[in-house]
């Protein structure tokens, strides 16, 4: 049959119209918030208990190599809803909007005859993108730390729904505040080499033990919302389910931040039990669901629709996909801004601001140099370049940097992440230069319990030393 286009607000959208719009699959999107990849069952944690997500992964699909740009709340849910990088959408800082440029997935699934729903935790702004059909907030719930999913919405939505939809259901567990667990012991919780420090410090074990129960809290919550799906929507829903980023390494570019668990299940569809390991990225999802939907998005967003895995293509979608952090804006708010390019088997990090470097990125403004200079020093150990081999040190405990059996490799991805830094526009070359300060809600010279800032230099920032941005 030959498609129809619509036109709306500047994007084209094609869509194949058939006899039957329910052929359209249903869409729900299950989020959780702040939880490893290395915690759960279905990905090699026998310490947790995560039976709801083992159980979509026995039914359906599971990536090992799904990520996001940056290991933080909004970066990371506005790549999710705009198909684009955080410095592309102008959401690299967290509490930021978007610029008011972007497209949502609100818009281009509203444009395929989709209501879209966000249903829990929002943290994406400005309503002028995010101009979802409904939103309901989280809801209170007595004996636990944080508040819950609005069930009773989702409930009454499921059981009326008349037309195709996509529903974000975004939890605010296991993020903490965290259960208190009495009498927690080491030998119940995993620890891996990036932590396993911690593994004879009483407060530590404690955290993680909380931690624990608020996973386990969240799992109950997936439960309700599979027996409602599986209940009251027809089989032909696309039901996908992943974590913002990690815990572990939140602020950082690290695996541990960046890697994020992504299991989908769509009976008829999705081989049950499946496994890939090709590279996907959080900005892939808009364009797969667009196209699941019966459309295409612009050729400028940065995803790519990964709907040929789903159904057991072995194809690479991706040869690198890329990441970035900031540590301004942040509780302990420092210059240390980082970027990172990942192969399947390689990542390459260049920490902008790293000791080895700060004096080139200084200025003729003493006051910015101060906090320049700060910057640098609160992070001693970590070098201006790191290399990687996934394969052999899945968690990054070996820096390959410098070693001259991988120069030509290193080289290699260095230019590509610069040139990837250009086409998007970064604030930052890549190169050593003056580095900007950022206007935000955590600021550089306000002291306070996270941030030690040295008496001589609190409250001495002006308007004008910072960079002007959309926000």
């Amino acid at each position: 049959m030959k498609p129809t286009v619509l036109k709306s607000i500047g994007i084209a959208l094609t869509i194949a119209f058939t006899s039957d719009l329910q052929a359209q699959p249903n869409i729900v999107f299950y989020l959780a918030d702040d939880q490893d990849i290395g915690d759960y069952g279905c990905y090699g944690n026998e310490r947790v208990q995560t039976p709801a997500v083992d159980r979509l992964a026995r039914e359906g699909m599971r990536f090992t190599h799904a990520f996001t740009g940056q290991a933080i709340c909004a970066p990371s849910r506005s790549q999710l809803y705009t198909g684009n990088y955080p410095l592309r959408n102008g959401a690299f800082l967290n509490h930021v909007p978007v610029k008011d440029d972007q497209v949502s997935i609100a818009s281009y699934l509203g444009n395929l005859g989709y209501e879209v729903i966000l249903a829990g935790k929002s943290h994406v702004e400005p309503d002028s993108v995010f101009t979802w059909t409904e939103e309901w907030p989280t809801v209170d719930k007595d004996g636990v730390p944080r508040e819950y999913i609005p069930l009773e919405k989702i409930e009454s939505y499921f059981k009326s729904a008349d037309k195709p939809f996509c529903m974000f259901i975004a939890s605010m567990y296991p993020h903490g505040p965290y259960f208190e667990v009495e009498g927690a012991s080491a030998e119940s919780i995993k620890f891996y080499p990036y932590n396993q420090r911690f593994s004879d410090k009483q407060s530590e074990i404690d955290k993680k033990a909380g931690y624990y129960r608020s996973i386990e809290e969240d799992n109950a919550q997936l439960e309700r919302v599979l027996e409602l799906v599986d209940t009251h929507l027809d089989p032909n829903t696309l039901f996908i389910y992943s974590s913002d980023h990690g815990v572990s390494g939140k602020y950082t570019v690290y695996d541990r931040g960046l890697n994020v668990p992504f299991v989908a299940r769509w009976p008829g569809v999705i081989a049950p039990g499946s496994l890939t390991d090709r590279l996907v990225h959080y900005t892939d999802i808009l364009p797969t669901l667009v196209e699941i939907a019966g459309g295409t998005v612009p050729a400028e967003v940065n995803g790519k629709s990964f709907y040929p895995i789903l159904k057991g293509s072995a194809e690479p979608l991706h040869e690198y996909v890329y990441g970035v952090s900031t540590n301004q804006n942040i509780l302990a708010a420092k210059v240390f801004p980082s970027r990172m390019i990942r192969s399947h088997r390689y990542k390459y990090i260049r920490n902008l601001n790293a000791l080895e470097v700060v004096e080139k990125n200084l200025g003729d403004n003493p006051r910015v140099n101060a906090f320049i200079r700060l910057g640098a020093q609160r992070y001693p150990n970590t070098p201006y370049e790191e290399l990687y081999d996934l394969e052999n040190d899945p968690y990054e405990q070996i820096n390959l940097a410098g070693d001259p059996r991988y120069a030509e490799l290193q080289e290699e991805m260095a230019t590509q992440l610069l040139a990837w830094m250009k086409a998007q526009n970064d604030i930052l070359s890549g190169e050593p230069g003056t580095m900007p300060l950022i206007h935000s809600h955590f600021k550089l010279d306000k002291p306070s319990k996270w941030n030690k800032v040295p008496a001589h230099l609190e409250n001495t920032l002006q308007e004008s030393d910072y960079l002007k941005l959309h926000f």
